[in-house]
């Protein structure tokens, strides 16, 4: 199968590493041309301008879960016109009392060629079918929650 890779580069600004008193901001470089810059999650003292892991998470998933309804869709026919997709990665404790993301909830809206109806039961179905081929989501606990609209 294959390896797919970033590139991570970090580098202190400050005289010394001390506990809070230097920063997380770092670059991501995806496929040697295109960079991300990346810090905490705002609430835990990042930019709040610039992405962050969790953020990146539900990017992952929610393109990922995008990318495999569309090659269901193709399958069955189903002339999808547009995909939009609103992600919220949430941050708790897990049950071993740890800080994770608990939940991810991903709310896509799909719109189809006109004149092409489905019955909403059916676009639900198609949606968790794609959840469960999804290779994130394959690799997350069952944290994810996709609300149909």
């Amino acid at each position: 199968m294959s390896d797919l890779a970033i590139e991570l580069h970090w580098q202190r600004a400050e005289p010394a590493l001390q506990t809070g008193k230097y920063s997380n901001a770092h670059t991501v470089l995806y496929n040697t041309n295109h960079e991300v810059q990346v810090d905490a999650a705002p609430d835990w003292g990042g930019d709040p301008d610039h992405t962050n892991p969790e953020q990146a998470l539900a990017a992952a998933l929610s393109s990922c879960h995008m990318m495999t309804f569309l090659a269901l869709c193709a399958k069955a026919g189903w002339p999808v016109a547009s995909y939009h997709d609103y992600a919220e990665a949430h941050l708790g404790k897990n049950p071993q009392g740890q800080m994770s993301v608990t939940r991810i909830d991903l709310n896509p809206v799909v719109r189809f060629d006109t004149g092409f109806a489905i019955d909403p039961d059916e676009l639900a179905q198609m949606q968790h079918r794609a959840h469960r081929y999804c290779f994130i989501a394959n690799t997350l606990s069952d944290s994810v929650e996709i609300n149909v609209r």
